[in-house]
């Protein structure tokens, strides 16, 4: 399931189970081929995304020190637990998530 980050509540989305954290920009080409193997993704595995635009949400970027993006973190119950910058395909996001 992909969503989408409208209001100031990241904390509560990414609380339970595995989150995977989008930060992206519509002016990012490579944030939109990101997304696209996200999509593709999403079709085969059970994972919740959260997209978050940075240009929506800066303090969010801020907070975790976001400088380029495409930029992925990925959540357990609340807890960062890995992130990742730049593009990757489907392989390696499957590794990223699973590993």
């Amino acid at each position: 399931m992909i969503k989408y980050l409208e209001k100031e509540n990241f904390d509560e989305e990414v609380k339970e189970g595995i989150v995977l954290v989008d930060f992206y920009a519509d002016w990012c080409g490579p944030c939109k081929m990101l997304g696209a193997v996200i999509e593709e993704l999403v079709k085969e595995k059970e994972i919740t995304v959260l997209k978050v635009n940075i240009d929506q949400h800066e303090a969010l970027a801020q907070r975790f020190k976001i400088m380029s993006i495409p930029y992925l973190v990925l959540f357990e119950n609340g807890v960062e637990k890995k992130h990742n910058l730049g593009f990757m395909s489907k392989e390696e996001l499957i590794a990223f998530i699973e590993d």
